[in-house]
């Protein structure tokens, strides 16, 4: 986040100018194409969906269901007017015998390819390639080569493709490793924790999701493979071509990519399976420092709850967290944008004083957004100007207006137009004044905060 003071005082000046732009034919931005239910695709009114418990398929946070598979899946079952139905499996083994079987149409677990699998089975939704890697603790006892594995404990889920594969790795180093299968309770997820933790020494994970609970637990060593790059997906029986084809077209609609990249962030970024595992959240509570929040966001006129959404999205609430770009605390703030509220580098990482910076760096933001008078609106654009600074958000709403939009109107409007910030031909414009913005992360955290802030207002 680029919070300095300079932009603010530049900002709070651009209230009591006003901006001289040239109008042109406005652009069409695509609309949906949302195509009726229509027995072809589905001869029933139920989607039928199998997966296993982890941190980005499916879990549960106080008896709510969360998921980006899960997630996305609703979002297939709703474009064809269905209802979805999800069934847990044990392990992988277990989910192909269910959609085998016939009792689930779908898989929607994140499951890597396999020439065995791919006999039966057709990947659709495929995501990130990522391959299998060892996962250890940093310290001066990790091992750095496998043949090293022989005589150690390494934990696995039995019945995994994970189980599968370092079987072959016994294989390929002339065996003596010691191989370990976790309860039935416990997912790769769950063991990796248990590495953490110090109560296992080894297991195995794929990267991508390694990587995930890296950020945080920083102390993991994820990085010697233990097999190739694969391609992944979830999993529907080839005889069903339907599925498959219907599937394909709900990819390719605009608001299926939305939704994809609303949640991404949510599940690939601060995941909350992972956020409050390290952060102690009491029972009843929406963070460690509620108390804070409805203190703090009194001074604002906001809905306290909203306030803990930016901390969530911005921190998980860890207050040590640190980001690459140097952001620090519960509120991740600058340090030259906290110093303007009195905050020094010393205090940063202290909640409140982070929360009480965070909360006057929101309300210079006010300020300069307050031409808005629709209040929902201009909070939208504090989001945003949170994120990514106000200057380019001010270079989008001059190109929405521009351009015969509503430059008071986030969604559709001057979101559209920020994400345009990355093309010669509209950076290069008159009106742009602070050059070219890459805005895929904006776009993606107003959306995110205000998809928490809606979580928590469901919590009682």
């Amino acid at each position: 986040m680029d919070k300095t003071a300079w932009i603010i005082i530049f900002c709070l000046l651009w209230i009591f100018t006003a901006c001289n732009n040239d109008t042109t034919p406005n652009l069409k931005i695509e609309s949906d194409i949302i195509p009726s239910f229509t027995s072809t695709y589905f001869p029933k009114d139920t989607l039928n969906a199998v997966t296993q418990y982890g941190a980005t398929s499916y879990f549960y946070y106080r008896d709510e269901k969360m998921g980006y598979d899960y997630e996305l899946a609703i979002s297939l079952a709703k474009f064809y007017d269905l209802v979805l139905d999800v069934t847990v499996a044990k392990n992988d083994r277990e989910m192909a015998e269910i959609l085998r079987s016939g009792k689930a149409d779908i898989a929607i677990f994140n499951t890597a390819k396999t020439k065995k699998l791919s006999k039966d089975f057709n990947y659709v939704f495929p995501q990130e390639e990522t391959y299998p890697v060892l996962v250890q603790l940093i310290n001066r006892d990790a091992i750095s080569d496998l043949t090293e594995l022989a005589g150690k404990e390494v934990w696995v889920v039995d019945g995994s493709l994970l189980h599968e594969r370092l079987k072959a790795l016994n294989d390929e180093i002339g065996g003596g490793i010691d191989i370990k299968l976790a309860d039935d309770s416990l997912t790769v997820d769950g063991l990796m924790l248990q590495v953490s933790n110090k109560e296992i020494p080894f297991t195995v994970a794929y990267r991508r999701n390694a990587l995930l609970q890296k950020i945080f637990f920083y102390h993991l060593d994820i990085r010697i493979p233990i097999g190739v790059t694969q391609q992944n997906g979830w999993l529907v029986r080839k005889s069903n071509t339907a599925l498959t084809d219907s599937i394909d077209k709900w990819l390719q609609n605009e608001s299926t990519k939305r939704i994809k990249r609303r949640l991404h962030p949510i599940y690939w970024a601060k995941n909350p399976y992972f956020a409050f595992k390290k952060v102690h959240v009491p029972e009843g509570a929406i963070s460690p420092y509620d108390d804070l929040f409805k203190e703090a966001a009194k001074r604002i006129s906001w809905d306290w709850k909203l306030l803990a959404a930016v901390a969530y999205v911005e921190s998980g609430f860890d207050s040590t967290a640190i980001s690459w770009a140097g952001a620090q605390g519960v509120m991740q703030l600058m340090p030259s944008t906290a110093l303007i509220y009195g905050v020094d580098t010393f205090d940063i990482i202290r909640p409140v004083k982070s929360i009480f910076a965070g909360t006057e760096y929101i309300k210079s933001l006010d300020m300069i957004y307050r031409k808005i008078e629709d209040e929902e609106e201009r909070k939208k654009f504090i989001l945003a100007s949170y994120n990514a600074g106000p200057a380019h958000i001010i270079d989008a709403m001059a190109l929405t207006e521009k351009y015969g939009k509503d430059k008071y109107i986030w969604f559709d409007n001057v979101e559209y137009y920020l994400e345009k910030l990355s093309d010669p031909e509209f950076y290069n414009d008159s009106v742009v004044k602070y050059g070219p913005f890459r805005g895929n992360e904006t776009l993606r955290y107003v959306p995110y905060v205000l998809d928490t802030y809606e979580r928590y207002l469901t919590r009682k």
